[in-house]
């Protein structure tokens, strides 16, 4: 029985960095997992679109196919946008069964990704002590996205780093610059910039102009095709197919 084909949706972006990222991440996962077939599309700005892809599929006589949110939190674009654009195109696709996966976040794997790039960026487990990190992410308007930014910077707090502040690119307060600059204010002398974002573009460039404008001493890289974050989408898609856990399928 051939497995159902794994569709990772994508923002996308006018800044080619990004779908350059998303094509490098999907490679890895194509990598841990050679049998299982792995299709890319966008929302806005690159292709192919997410409708395109699935009427490909469709006419290639695809059955089954999960469509996994690349996003790190339950926004607008995983509880509206997302959805809408699979109905839309599952009512010309009646053969086609497509489900929804869950968001990536959050997840330990999203947090062994973020300790690698802060590692890579030159971050070692004894400076933790003596290190404030600002856990800077895109923002969202939803209430549910900002309350897992921060709690995940609170779990991160009992890792060791003697403060830890959430930070947000747009949408929501503080911005970056002013989260190092309240870590300054509590006497931290060492800050740490973590983004807690999938690919460059044009959020994570502000988070960067911000951590530079405070004076924070590290700026990690995004998550990008980190081996962890490969391994989470494998996860979200073998979540999505236990039945018991199995979201309705979109259009049913």
């Amino acid at each position: 029985m051939t497995s159902p084909v794994l569709l990772v949706v994508a923002h996308g972006s006018r800044d080619p960095r990004h779908a350059a990222t998303v094509h490098a991440l999907t490679a890895r996962v194509r990598a841990l997992r050679p049998g299982l077939r792995v299709e890319t599309g966008f929302l806005d700005f690159n292709a192919p679109s997410v409708p395109r892809v699935l009427e490909r599929l469709a006419a290639e006589g695809t059955d089954e196919v999960v469509a996994l949110p690349l996003l790190l939190t339950r926004a607008f674009h995983a509880k509206s946008d997302i959805p809408a654009v699979l109905r839309e195109a599952r009512a010309g696709l009646p053969r086609l069964r497509v489900r929804q996966a869950e968001v990536l976040g959050p997840s330990p794997l999203l947090n062994a990704a973020l300790e690698r790039r802060l590692h890579e960026a030159g971050v070692r487990p004894g400076d933790r002590g003596s290190t404030g990190l600002v856990l800077a992410s895109a923002g969202s308007t939803d209430p549910e996205a900002i309350a897992v930014i921060a709690e995940i910077a609170r779990e991160l707090r009992h890792t060791g780093w003697c403060s830890v502040r959430p930070a947000f690119a747009s949408a929501s307060l503080p911005r970056t610059g002013d989260a190092v600059r309240a870590l300054r204010a509590e006497g931290v002398r060492r800050v740490a910039v973590a983004p807690y974002v999938i690919a460059p573009g044009r959020l994570p460039d502000r988070i960067a102009a911000g951590a530079a404008e405070a004076g924070a001493e590290v700026l990690a890289g995004v998550l990008g095709p980190s081996p962890e974050l490969a391994r989470l989408l494998l996860d979200r898609y073998d979540e999505s197919l236990v039945p018991a856990a199995r979201p309705a399928s979109i259009g049913a």
